[in-house]
């Protein structure tokens, strides 16, 4: 029996539909198979010694042969000898509406799954799905319980690299570049955060989690051999604080637990994702961490509202032409909303240093926040405040009152560096009172997406990212980066990365690339500037990010100045949308690069992003309904590779016969706006 339903429904009915599968009670055997719903993936659950699950692809194996466990103190795990007590499958079929439209304003989730219970008293749920697979462990104990550890494995064969985002400690803003190497080089030491792609020859497999909830995050090790093995911070018992400059915002663990959670002993625990992608551009539209959160608990999500931000920080509130003295003051506030407001933006942030560090109840000499906020509100922009974590955790309920009184609609928590219960667990606390106030939330400092997001939908975008600001103090945000990040990360969940540079430069990377085409600058231009930054790729790269990278709330990164100086560019980024109805991946490859077309309503936009290499490609319109469009093109121009600043504006007419010759310079992009005729 398939149980379809294609309306939107409460998450008490998607329960009820869902039991609604076909059940089969478990034979004597310690072997068990799911499949997909194509049936070309294929899951064997064997507890024949120990519990281990596999994957075939296509027939062909893709993950060997991979124990799973849960160590709660006092109770028996699945290696002490446990028998399957019972197996249930069921199919299931529905369409999802997500309050918060990332990639698409619907989602068919259609899946196989399996439950199987121990002997034990615990149960493993499996899902399989045309693009992934995913297992959870579920207890029923009346007693709460302390879970010890739990057992994760990944294993894949010989020939397996990995894109490895490689870990100092536990303790990281997982801002992160990934390594590409092979999977047998990856140490027993190595530490990575999630998520992680692994390239098993076959298909790209890519291991993250999701329905994050009391419990730990999800990071991996080597295994020592052809895998890798889960690892989860330990309950913090000693932290201490940082650096005088940093005391508001660090606090570094240095004591742990022999635990990773104490928890309900009747509960689901978090999902165990493995996006599954036989060509790259698969894994851009994947959706499993949004299929297999918990769904939203709030009622009235018509308060959420994505849009765009005028951004303070990394232009670091640059200013000319001005009659005043530009910085941390109502004067230079007032500008950045006028800005946003004569461009459509919808938000502009505060970012450090609106109130005085260590007091968000206090205030700033020269810096007059209710009258920035009440005229931001004449101008029909909202004001979204930074904080640190830390300080907001110490003045919570007052803090968090001050922000709704203030009349502000948003936070941006910073500086967290941590995925222990404890934190996560004020992660979801900050999500459910700030949704009380009808405030939205930008998490920064932060982990990757793990579901919080479906769950409340306040939680409208984080970082955990290494974006546009790390061209202030390195040479990491390399074209090759952004080209991969939405292979890996955006897989996750979406992402500040914070685009839009106006000042560029022919990065390193790239001018190794050219300097011997006969087209190349003498030197490479980009330099490290703290105050005044600029970017390692070209103009239309930065553009197209604003297609390409998903945030519901989605950063103006530059001075308003620069934008009014380039008012083309910045009226151009400022009419793409930051949520869609629709979205197709045209082409991709991990690292190389990657071609989005999009829709929202009846426009549709496109972006491409090329690494170091220039390139050229041609994408059709068949994408496109019938009838005549006007597009607005804008491309590198002839001499980006020299100056990187160069681009085209084109404008003409096309239908969904043409195609369109797409030509990349080294770090380039490509951008386009279609507009239906009348």
């Amino acid at each position: 029996m398939k149980t379809v339903n294609h309306l939107k429904t409460v998450a008490s009915l998607i329960v009820v539909l869902t039991n609604l599968g076909v059940v089969e009670a478990a034979n004597a055997g310690s072997v068990h198979k799911l499949n997909s719903p194509d049936g070309d993936i294929t899951v064997t659950v064997n507890a024949e010694k120990q519990v281990s699950y596999s994957i075939n692809l296509n027939g062909q194996p893709l993950l060997t042969p991979s124990a799973i466990d849960l160590a709660i103190e006092g109770k028996p795990g699945l290696t002490s000898g446990v028998t399957i007590d019972d197996v249930a499958y069921h199919e299931h079929s529905q369409v999802l509406y997500p309050e918060v439209r990332v990639k698409s304003a619907k989602i068919v989730d259609e899946y196989q799954a399996m439950t199987v219970a121990f002997s034990n008293g615990y149960t493993v749920e499996f899902r399989a799905y045309d693009n992934g697979v995913a297992y959870r462990f579920v207890t029923d104990f009346e007693q709460p319980v302390t879970v010890l550890n739990e057992t994760a494995e990944f294993n894949f064969s010989s020939s397996a690299t990995v894109y490895y985002p490689l870990e100092e400690s536990f303790y990281s803003h997982n801002e992160r570049s990934y390594l590409h190497q092979a999977i047998g080089e990856i140490k027993q030491t190595d530490l990575a955060s999630t998520p992680t792609l692994v390239d098993a020859g076959s298909a790209k497999v890519l291991i993250t989690e999701t329905a994050l909830r009391d419990y730990a995050g999800l990071w991996l090790l080597g295994n020592g051999k052809d895998g890798l093995k889960g690892t989860f911070p330990q309950q913090p018992t000693k932290v201490v604080d940082g650096e005088p400059e940093w005391i508001d915002r660090n606090q570094p663990v240095v004591e742990r637990a022999d635990y990773i959670a104490k928890t309900d002993g009747k509960r689901a625990y978090p999902w165990r994702v493995l996006a599954i992608a036989e060509n790259d551009a698969e894994l851009l539209t994947n959706q499993l961490t949004y299929q297999l959160a918990i769904p939203s608990k709030i009622e009235d999500t018509s308060w959420i509202k994505p849009g765009k931000v005028a951004w303070d920080w990394y232009n670091a509130n640059n200013l000319r032409g001005v009659d005043f003295e530009a910085g941390l003051n109502t004067e230079t506030y007032k500008f950045y909303v006028d800005f946003a407001s004569e461009h459509g933006i919808e938000y502009v942030i505060l970012d450090e240093g609106w109130y005085p560090l260590g007091d968000l109840m206090g205030s700033v000499p020269g810096f007059d926040v209710p009258e920035i906020i009440a005229y931001a509100k004449e101008r029909n922009v909202g004001i979204i405040l930074w904080t640190t974590w830390l300080t907001l955790e110490q003045q919570f309920d007052e803090a968090m009152d001050r922000f709704a009184e203030l009349g502000a609609v948003g936070i941006k928590p910073d500086f967290f560096q941590r995925d222990d219960q404890e934190m996560v667990n004020f992660y979801w606390k900050i999500a459910d009172e700030a949704a009380k106030r009808h405030l939205l939330v930008d998490f920064h400092g932060a982990y990757k997406p793990a579901g919080l997001r479906r769950t409340y939908p306040n939680v409208i975008s984080r970082e955990g990212v290494k974006g546009l600001e790390w061209n202030k103090w390195s040479l990491d945000s390399t074209p090759e980066h952004n080209t991969t990040l939405p292979f890996i990360r955006m897989v996750a969940g979406p992402m500040d990365y914070t685009p839009g540079a106006m000042s560029n430069a022919v990065g390193p990377a790239a001018y190794e690339q050219i300097q011997y085409s006969g087209k190349a600058p003498d030197h490479a231009d980009f330099t490290i500037r703290f105050n005044r930054p600029m970017s390692q790729t070209t103009r239309v790269h930065q553009m197209a990010m604003f297609t390409v990278f998903e945030s519901p709330l989605q950063m103006m990164a530059d001075s308003p100045t620069q934008y009014l100086d380039n008012p083309e560019c910045a009226e151009f980024i400022a009419s793409v949308p930051s949520v869609w109805d629709e979205s197709i991946a045209l082409n991709g490859q991990i690292g190389d690069y990657v071609t989005f077309a999009r829709r929202s309503g009846s426009e549709w936009f496109i972006g491409a992003m090329s690494d170091e290499h220039s390139r050229a490609m041609k994408v059709k319109l068949d994408f496109l309904p019938l009838g005549s469009y006007d597009i607005e093109i804008f491309q590198d121009g002839i001499n980006a590779n020299r100056f990187a600043e160069d681009y085209k504006k084109i404008t003409k007419t096309v239908t969904n016969q043409d195609s369109l010759t797409i030509n990349l310079a080294s770090g380039g992009g490509f951008t386009a706006r279609i507009t239906p005729r009348n």
